[in-house]
């Protein structure tokens, strides 16, 4: 199996990264999380002029085509540069679902969030800490042929500056029946529709989202059979984020060898310390062991093999290592490395609530041994 990126994807990944380095760096991206501005409105369109926002979709859709292996090849360096702009949010999570719609209604919204016209917001958590659509509570009642949204959604990202919401929700069941699984698009200035906005510790923008007997007509069902539809979604979502996830302990790595490298205790860098090195040998494996298992499952998502097994093994591994890595970054730093104005803490702060969407490693864990069993 082949593991490395071609020549086009390996220049996909050096041109974002160029762009980002000009544009991007620590001290803006602090001056941006600290603003009333969610995200950079020019970076996003820098990224619809690149292509970017049209990646991953198929050409019948309006996109490049792109695949699994190319969002990975791009998501590493949004993971370096701690991007906070609404890539999962609007493209990986709410464009998709939308992508693999076959609706007019989603299809005019997502040439839109291509052209980088609007925003979608995948409204699907509700505060249970996993994506498994057997646990969507929010109930969508039939109503003279259009539908009654009635529940919550919790931590939706960029909930509050979205265009359109896409909402996963249960419909009314035939007594006897498990009710089934929809997908609808919900225009989040409906009535009864309440949105409490915040800012999660990484630094991004999402919302509690409240419907109260909201009506959404029949021509806003997206799917009334969208379980399979949902999986496929969050499978993807998981994968891009854990790519992330390992850009960032890319970063974390190289800074604090830097760093060790250049602070001095008894006229001599700390990096000669035994503990320290033992350390740094311990963060470089954990990494390799990331790395590796990201682009293990990478190139079975590509073939279509990779298995529910596949991903959870994935995301538990990520999380696990992750933390480990942002902890020894820390401890290597000193004091320093929680300070705001060092990336350190920034980056922890990242592989900490990356590790908590679609199930933090513990429960992936479980999952594994549920699947083996």
């Amino acid at each position: 199996m082949d593991f490395s990126f071609t020549e086009e994807q390996q220049m996909l990944r050096d041109s974002v990264s160029r762009v980002l380095d000009k544009t991007y760096d620590f001290k803006a991206r602090q001056i941006l999380v600290d603003s009333d501005k969610p995200w950079s409105a020019e970076v996003w369109t820098q990224f619809a002029e690149l292509g970017l926002l049209a990646l991953p979709f198929s050409e019948e859709a309006g996109g490049l085509g792109g695949s699994i292996v190319d969002v990975v090849a791009i998501a590493e360096s949004f993971g370096d540069h701690l991007l906070v702009e609404p890539y999962l949010s609007s493209i990986l999570l709410g464009g998709q679902a939308l992508a693999l719609s076959d609706h007019d209604i989603a299809r005019d919204w997502l040439a839109k969030i291509i052209a980088g016209e609007a925003i979608a917001a995948f409204a699907h958590e509700e505060a249970r800490g996993t994506p498994a659509p057997e646990f969507v509570a929010l109930r969508a009642g039939e109503s003279g042929g259009d539908y009654i949204l009635d529940g919550e959604k919790r931590l939706v990202l960029n909930g509050a500056e979205a265009d359109i919401l896409v909402v996963s929700a249960r419909l009314s069941g035939v007594a006897g029946e498990k009710p089934g699984l929809a997908l609808m698009v919900v225009d989040p200035k409906a009535d009864g529709i309440d949105i409490t906005s915040f800012q999660t510790i990484d630094g991004r923008s999402a919302a509690h989202i409240r419907f109260d007997k909201v009506q959404v007509s029949a021509e806003q069902l997206l799917s009334a059979d969208a379980h399979a539809l949902l999986v496929t979604v969050t499978n993807d979502a998981i994968i891009a984020l854990c790519a992330e996830a390992v850009g960032i302990m890319a970063a974390l790595l190289r800074a604090t060898s830097e760093y060790t490298a250049t602070r001095k205790q008894f006229d001599v860098p700390i990096s000669s310390f035994q503990v320290i090195a033992h350390r740094l040998a311990d963060m470089k494996i954990a990494y390799m062991k990331a790395r590796s298992s990201l682009y293990y499952t990478t190139a079975l998502a590509e073939a279509g093999q990779a298995t529910d097994r596949d991903l959870a093994v994935l995301k538990g591994q990520i999380g696990k290592l992750g933390r480990a890595i942002g902890e020894a970054a820390i401890q290597s730093h000193g004091g320093v490395g929680m300070t705001d104005e060092l990336v350190i803490g920034h980056y922890h702060k990242r592989l900490i609530a990356i590790d908590k969407m679609f199930g933090d490693s513990e429960y992936h864990f479980r999952k594994i041994g549920q699947i083996s069993e």
